[in-house]
């Protein structure tokens, strides 16, 4: 029995194949079937073989082309003709007979094969041979494509399944992700502001926290993930915060910081004595850390270390080596005292350092409590950051809401380089994989030539994984409104979209590059998609196509303001001296 059991007679026969290139398909259709034949829908063309296979389309276009001549092939035709000879014997002036040609043009996106006999019936996206001319073409509609979607959606459970809601070719298939490569092979979630970016994300996240050890991390730039009652809330510590008394709040020492992100934070380049400061700067921070390691009797570590190397060490002991350069006197030949040689260079450095420590905002680098300044505390930080095991363990959402803007792209590479850095070192074996959801990702994932120096150190950090992670189990899902401004290498890395609607012509070129060219055409649809009505594009799907995303239990607090609705209330008050007292302590929180 033929596959979908499509005959010749069959109201869902289209036409016939006139022309193939590669992929792409043109179908001479029959001038009453035309309308069946809608720009996203389906297709099955009769593959070659006795083996029953069907090549599965999707509809870029169709074009209905009036042409003078040809045959007639309607009864109404064949009396214009009968006219049109008439006239020719008579010399009277005729308008000529016109023909229709009707072409629809499809991309094969995949095979359907099943066998004599057997009940078991798949669909691959490999295209395992190309339609012959005149091969028998049919839409896919009605109970064909509920069959057809059901076989779609029971292939894809059969894996790894992640349910995130439903075709819209047909509402009654549910769609499903592979989540495995989903995940391992980077994914990035593009649509402009309103249409459904957070709603998604908490979609996704929902259903993982479902599985026993997942392990997924959610850098929020606004506060928007707070409300997701099944994750582990953690909040970069705020100036309201700094006695560490309350448990999820995270600190994030400033001994955590590398080489290149403590010099990008203290030193200015543009100065004339800027190589001296690195130099002197670099110098007593080693020397701070070997003293902590020889304390600690880590005579093995101490043979290895580098200034790189996350221990603890005193920022006030640096000071005083930098303030002695600084200060320094040196006595001559004769007797009497000379400037040293880095006499007076040091003088906006260690106003700089002042500053900085004693600047509550960034409390959390430089006001964390002591238990944050031993030894063993890289251990407690990365098993709060990484530890999966336990009740709302399995997602951890940062809050970064509270990181002065300055600074925000050093903090989150920071977070996401220790994570990384501690699952490149552990045994592999042991490693349990992570997944990192960067959120407002153009804001600190910028396209390297806009950035400034301290924005590139976290966008080292980032592409450094999405190049190599996924040998270590670290998997990037990309979160932007913008993915023009987004860094085009780590965009590159992603072999997964999933797309809401994209209104700007700028970020909706960058998505058709992203895609690959059998694909460019799905991108003209992204401005008049619905919101939370997304394409999804890559490995993670059996089939490419717009899929309605579902509504998560948990909502994100990132919902569009109803300006008109607000407007219209009548008793509405608002409290600008709290807001005032809230801009003055940098927190919103009434203590």
């Amino acid at each position: 029995m033929l596959v979908f059991d499509l005959k010749n007679d069959s109201p869902y026969y289209l036409g016939d194949v006139a022309a193939v290139d590669t992929r792409n398909v043109t179908i001479n259709a029959k001038p009453e079937k035309l309308r069946n034949a809608h720009v996203g829908s389906l297709v099955a063309i009769k593959a070659a073989g006795t083996t029953p296979e069907w090549l599965i389309s999707i509809v870029t276009r169709v074009i209905k082309t009036l042409i003078p001549g040809g045959e007639i092939s309607t009864e109404e035709g064949k009396k214009s003709k009968e006219a049109e000879q008439t006239d020719a014997v008579t010399g009277w002036e005729t308008q000529p007979v016109m023909s229709e040609i009707n072409s629809v043009k499809v991309l094969l996106i995949g095979t359907y094969r099943e066998k004599e006999g057997i009940e078991k019936k798949y669909f691959t996206r490999s295209i395992l041979t190309v339609p012959d001319i005149e091969s028998e073409c049919y839409t896919l509609e009605g109970k064909e494509l509920e069959k057809f979607m059901n076989i779609i959606s029971e292939k894809t459970r059969e894996v790894h399944a992640l349910d995130i809601g439903h075709y819209t070719l047909d509402t009654k298939a549910t769609a499903f992700l592979d989540g495995n490569k989903l995940f391992q092979r980077h994914a990035a979630l593009l649509g402009s502001t309103g249409s459904g970016k957070s709603w998604t994300v908490a979609k996704i996240l929902e259903k993982a926290a479902l599985l026993p050890t997942a392990n997924i991390i959610v850098f929020d730039l606004h506060g928007e993930y707070k409300t997701l009652d099944y994750a582990k809330q953690l909040r970069i510590a705020g100036p309201d915060d700094l006695d560490g008394s309350d448990p999820s709040v995270l600190f994030l020492p400033y001994w955590l910081l590398n080489a290149e992100e403590l010099q990008a934070m203290f030193v200015d380049r543009t100065e004339f004595t800027a190589h001296n400061q690195v130099l002197v700067f670099y110098e007593a921070v080693i020397k701070a850390k070997k003293e902590v390691l020889t304390k600690e009797g880590k005579t093995q570590i101490i043979k290895s270390f580098t200034i790189d190397s996350p221990v603890p060490f005193s920022l006030e002991s640096v000071m005083k080596q930098i303030q002695y350069h600084d200060e320094e006197m040196v006595q001559t030949e004769r007797g009497g005292l000379n400037h040293g040689k880095f006499h007076g260079q040091f003088s906006r450095l260690l106003v700089r350092l002042g500053s900085k420590i004693s600047d509550k905002r960034y409390g959390f680098l430089f006001q964390a409590p002591p238990a944050y300044h031993r030894y063993n505390s890289m251990h407690q930080l990365a098993e709060n950051l990484m530890g999966f095991k336990g009740e709302k363990k399995q997602i951890k959402v940062i809050d970064f809401s509270e990181v002065p803007t300055d600074i925000l792209p050093v903090i989150v590479g920071l977070a996401a380089r220790l994570i990384y850095q501690v699952q490149f070192w552990m045994d592999a074996d042991k490693r349990q994989p992570i997944a990192f959801i960067c959120d407002e990702a153009h804001q600190y994932l910028p396209k390297r030539s806009e950035t400034n120096s301290i924005e590139r150190k976290a966008l080292d950090n980032f592409e450094k994984i999405a190049k190599e992670g996924r040998k270590y189990g670290v998997g990037l899902f990309v979160v932007s409104q913008r993915p023009s401004e987004v860094s085009d290498t780590i965009l590159s890395q992603c072999n997964n979209f999933i797309v809401l609607r994209l209104t700007n012509a700028e970020d909706q070129t960058i998505v058709k590059k992203l895609l690959p060219e059998s694909l460019e055409t799905f991108a003209d649809i992204l401005p008049v998609m619905e919101i939370g009505e997304a394409l999804i594009i890559g490995d993670s799907v059996l089939l490419p196509t717009k899929i309605k995303i579902s509504e998560p239990r948990c909502k994100p607090s990132s919902a569009t303001i109803d300006f008109w609705k607000e407007w219209s209330a009548k008793d509405k008050e608002t409290d600008i001296v709290q807001a005032v007292e809230n801009m003055r302590k940098q927190s919103r929180r009434n203590l």
